[in-house]
């Protein structure tokens, strides 16, 4: 355990070692170093240091920069990462449960963008200085930034001062193992933080969701249109839309609004004004309403900005909350099974035990496609998650490398029709679907059950706040309340 604890603290030292050791080295014969290194002002001493860049690559992520001051005068040290790359499209929110030791030495990439919490005391650390880590590493960097002047609280507000030294205590036994399991989150945005990914996923262990930014988070990001009041110099070049995202030539009709003309008719398309997530920039939003057969009405919907080429569809079910959850188990053996429809729709869990594979509600948003269409898609996003620094990344150790290329064959297989796996689908909302193939008929290769929901899924979906009934009486008789007090 000993080893375990004073992991965190030599990798963040060790990237001011890389940096450190790559300024010696020479990227080719022409002598051109690797570092770049700049003379700065130390912030403690106020007298001239040093500060060093490298450009890398690491596994689970992509090209950062390391950063390393050292002063020779005082000996302050401080080392941050930043992502090289440019702001994403979308923002992402990481979710991990940390279970066991092993959990705690997932690597984790914060930038200055992305807010951290600890879900199970409700700690969020905001937007700041990015990091480089692990668990273990940022919840004790977190426990000691919070144990910086606790002497001078103690002597001007003690009580304030005995609730953080229990939020101190919690926090360091969560970091060194003794205190599991708790869930942390990372929410950034920009799209540029990450969490390494365990090897074995089990449900609600661990969760990636990209979602659309709104307006107010791309104006903290530099990312709104600047063409109005806002001159040009206060806005960072660096993160301008317009060179983030080149304006494509458009070849779009004008738009128009025809959703309110009339009542809204299957297999009609209808199209209405919206703001594009990547480029914030008018874009149009299309919307179809499909009948699935032996199903419900679904609303299919399409988002094609002609600026910056941003595309995305979503699929959105409708109609009253069931009473039960719904819980889907399809059997694929053959290739007719792979061209089942699926819908899956954003609250729904996806899990198959075969290929040790699961995928949490809101991970992949609403879908309506194929087993195999839902299955590569799976596999596409989870590659470029793991392997977009090239080959997994240099750093990335043969034993993981070998887990992920074994699961990555697997689930090749499973989509290629090779093999006999079980999908299942487990949703609170029951608006996830699968294609019989023998329908009015049951198929004897899909089993539908209902199961009564949660408590916990309950509070997720917001369902112990609704009140469809009585809400009325209690309207009034708040009002009366009210009314008496005045």
């Amino acid at each position: 355990m000993a080893q375990q604890q004073s992991l965190a603290k030599d990798l963040f030292e060790d990237m001011g070692r890389k940096v450190a050791e790559a300024s010696a080295q020479e990227d080719g014969e022409d002598g051109t170093k690797v570092v770049d290194e700049i003379e700065s002002m130390c912030m403690n001493c106020h007298e001239d240091g040093t500060t060093r860049l490298l450009l890398t690559r690491i596994p689970f992520f992509r090209e950062i920069v390391l950063m390393s001051f050292a002063c020779p005068h005082c000996h302050f040290k401080n080392s941050e990462v930043q992502p090289a790359g440019e702001i994403q499209q979308r923002g992402v929110k990481f979710s991990l449960t940390v279970e066991t030791a092993d959990d705690l030495s997932r690597q984790i990439i914060k930038s200055d963008t992305a807010v951290f919490r600890v879900e199970d005391i409700d700690l969020e650390i905001p937007q700041g200085r990015g990091q480089l880590t692990n668990v273990e590493g940022i919840l004790a960097m977190v426990a000691q930034d919070l144990e910086q002047k606790q002497e001078e609280r103690k002597q001007v507000v003690p009580e304030v001062y005995e609730q953080l030294q229990g939020v101190i205590a919690t926090i360091r036994q969560m970091s060194s193992g003794q205190k599991l399991p708790f869930k942390i989150t990372i929410d950034d945005p920009a799209g540029n933080s990450s969490i390494e990914p365990p090897s074995v996923l089990s449900a609600g262990k661990y969760s990636r969701h990209e979602y659309p930014r709104s307006a107010a988070q791309n104006e903290a990001l530099g990312l709104g249109d600047t063409s109005g009041e806002a001159p040009a110099t206060e806005i960072r070049p660096e993160y301008h839309a317009s060179h983030m995202y080149p304006e494509m030539p458009s070849t779009a009709v004008p738009m128009v609004n025809n959703v309110d003309e009339d009542d809204i008719v299957e297999n009609q398309v209808y199209t209405f004004p919206a703001s594009c997530p990547g480029c914030t920039k008018s874009c149009a939003t299309n919307m179809k309403m499909v009948n699935i057969p032996h199903f419900k009405q679904v609303v299919l919907m399409s988002t094609v900005c002609e600026h910056c080429g941003y595309r995305s569809n979503e699929v959105k079910t409708g109609g009253a909350v069931p009473d039960k959850g719904r819980r889907i188990t399809v059997t694929v053996d053959t290739k007719e099974d792979l061209s089942r429809d699926i819908l899956k729709s954003e609250s729904c869990a996806m899990s198959c035990l075969e290929l040790n594979l699961s995928v949490e509600p809101g991970t992949l948003g609403g879908r309506f496609t194929t087993i195999e269409g839902l299955l590569t898609q799976v596999r596409d996003d989870l590659k470029s998650s793991i392997f977009d620094a090239g080959g997994g990344g240099d750093s990335m150790d043969s034993a993981s490398k070998q887990k992920w290329d074994t699961f990555f064959h697997n689930l090749t297989a499973a989509i290629n029709g090779e093999g006999k796996f079980t999908i299942v689908l487990e949703d609170p909302l029951a608006s996830s679907y699968v294609q019989s193939l023998t329908a009015p008929e049951p198929d004897p290769k899909i089993t539908v059950e209902d199961y009564e929901r949660t408590e916990a899924e309950e509070e997720e979906l917001g369902l112990r706040d609704m009140k469809t009934e009585g809400y009325e009486e209690e309207s009034a008789a708040t009002n009366g309340m009210t009314a008496n007090g005045a």
